[in-house]
């Protein structure tokens, strides 16, 4: 269970807090108007930004002492996190062998994970080879490779068609059913909210609301979130 107990954020004149927890396997998109602090949220959560105060916790754990690489987190950012001087194959060697001193059984690992992804035979290619798509299915596969039991999406697939996003969609709900990942991803979008299957807590007023069916809100949209979405 992820755990956001009593939780506040604050940077000179912004706020933010929430008071909710999800169970393992969650999928939790994290809507909200620019600026109200999804993306700093996901920082505190995997270690990058600090709390003012409360507890983030997993399973029990408090993860403030934690550093960032050794949370149980795998967070993908819109940039997929790709290091244009190392090869796909090693991007994703990096997930989980950060000396890159691979064994054969690693390769066939990443290997593996490539084809799961629909990118097999890529992977001595550079990052700078690769399309928009390509990028995120590779970011993807290395996410499959940590297998870490929270994963974190900062609007990774913004950049992409609707088609294609949508396709990018449907692998972060397969990497998720086969590696029982809590996933919280930060959209602005609400069909994006809808396709991640779920629920969705909504940024609104300083405070990340506790997660609710994104069907329901969206059929029955609170003024908030009503206003947000442009209903009248």
């Amino acid at each position: 269970m992820l755990q956001l107990d009593r939780l506040t954020i604050t940077q000179g004149d912004f706020r933010l807090a929430a008071d909710w927890s999800a169970p393992a396997g969650s999928r939790i998109a994290v809507m909200g108007p620019s600026g109200a602090g999804k993306s700093t949220l996901l920082s505190v959560i995997s270690g990058f930004f600090p709390q003012t105060s409360g507890r983030v916790l997993w399973q029990g754990q408090d993860l403030s002492p934690i550093p960032p690489g050794e949370r149980p987190v795998t967070i993908l950012f819109q940039d997929q996190n790709l290091f244009p001087h190392l090869t796909v194959a090693q991007n994703l060697g990096l997930g989980f062998r950060p000396d890159l001193r691979l064994t054969a059984a690693d390769n066939a690992r990443i290997e593996e994970a490539l084809r799961r992804v629909g990118l097999e035979g890529l992977g001595p290619r550079r990052p700078a080879q690769l399309s928009g798509g390509q990028a995120s299915r590779a970011a993807l596969a290395r996410a499959l490779l940590r297998a870490r039991p929270i994963l974190l999406l900062d609007e990774p697939f913004a950049a992409l068609g609707p088609a294609l996003r949508g396709e990018m969609l449907g692998l972060v709900r397969e990497v998720a059913d086969e590696t029982g990942a809590l996933v919280l991803m930060v959209t602005h979008d609400p069909q994006d909210a809808l396709a991640l299957g779920g629920e969705t807590a909504f940024v609104a007023e300083a405070v990340v609301h506790p997660p609710v069916s994104t069907a329901e809100l969206l059929a029955n949209p609170p003024p908030g979130v009503r206003d947000y979405l442009g209903n009248k």
